[in-house]
């Protein structure tokens, strides 16, 4: 347990096809499914919903500096994201169609999203930002092994295409300041497709951070998009964190996935009923950590957790299905 199983001895098609099938339902009535918490709790718990920033550190590159985390929520702003999720399923109704065959709902369920990769550079050295694209490759790689389920955790309908590489010197834009005039001005100028398109700034990062994303919208957001730090994409400098699963984690948010430990302890964390509830973010590989007194260790195996890369392999059936609801109710053509 703790390190990222090697892909071949822990590929269970069983257990990914099983997955695969419970998401069906999701897919075919278009609700938000059982997994998620929030349908069910009581207004009043979130009052005593333990602070978000409790625990907002960002997850750093190797030696930074504790820094806010961007995808963090405090309660009143995750309450206000499920009620515009279910909205959202509102408005798309037409998502809720009658019964089908297991063979007609898997073709309706399986989404390729196609990614456009934008690398900032200062310059054309390696220094400057200049990535090959050979780690490009392997990122994309390294999305459709954990999105498919292939290192030990859930199955997702979700699989990525690279659509193209587009490279920008740019020295105004080097590093990217989350939250600033020039990534605005970056993303307005660059951004590419639909809300179902993934568009994927690489490059030097502020802060010491390894990336950060945007939540889902019911409107086509300028903003819209993950920044990862190029030398986290598989083969860089990042260590610890050099195997492509920050790319994993911030795509994770762009498909509606909180952190693990949003929420601490509370009775609805994460929203996502099949994560046991975690106080603070795992560092480094801690086995055992159990933080909260509910049943259930740590999720530090958990891409939405920030344990290192060898550490972290899977998402859970809870969050494939949250994610494919999301999907729904504001990506899908």
């Amino acid at each position: 347990m703790g390190l990222r199983p090697a892909l071949l001895t822990r590929r269970t098609t069983g257990v990914a096809s099983t997955t695969f099938a419970l998401l069906l339902t999701a897919a075919t009535v278009g609700v938000v499914p059982a997994a998620s918490a929030f349908s069910a709790a009581p207004a009043a718990d979130v009052v005593c919903e333990e602070p978000a920033d409790t625990h907002s550190d960002a997850r750093l590159k190797p030696g930074g500096v504790a820094k806010h985390e961007p995808n963090e929520l405090n309660a009143v702003q995750v309450r206000e994201r499920e009620a515009d999720l279910a909205a959202a399923l509102r408005e798309r109704a037409r998502f809720r169609v009658g019964p089908q065959s297991a063979r007609k709902a898997a073709e309706a369920a399986a989404v390729n999203i196609p990614v456009v990769v934008h690398v900032i550079q200062r310059d054309s050295t390696r220094a400057g930002g200049n990535i090959p694209d050979s780690m490009i490759n392997s990122q994309i790689r390294v999305l459709n092994e954990s999105f498919s389920g292939t290192t030990g955790g859930a199955a997702t309908p979700f699989s990525f295409t690279l659509q193209k590489i587009n490279r920008v010197t740019r020295p105004a834009w080097y590093p990217i300041v989350q939250g600033s005039s020039a990534e605005r001005q970056m993303k307005n100028q660059l951004r590419t497709g639909g809300k179902n398109t993934l568009n994927m700034y690489l490059g030097e990062l502020s802060n010491d951070l390894l990336g950060w994303a945007t939540f889902p919208k019911r409107s086509l957001d300028p903003m819209d998009g993950v920044v990862v730090l190029s030398e986290s994409l598989p083969g860089g400098s990042a260590t610890n964190y050099n195997l492509g699963d920050t790319g994993t984690h911030e795509v994770g948010h762009w498909m509606n996935l909180y952190h693990t430990f949003q929420g601490g302890c509370s009775t609805t964390n994460d929203g996502v009923s099949d994560t046991p509830a975690e106080r603070d973010p795992a560092q480094g590989c801690p086995e055992g950590q159990d933080t909260c007194p509910a049943a259930g260790m740590d999720p530090i195996t958990n891409f939405m957790d920030y344990s290192y890369d060898s550490c972290m392999y899977q998402f859970t059936p809870g969050q494939a299905s949250r994610m494919l609801t999301a999907w729904n109710a504001y990506r899908a053509a």
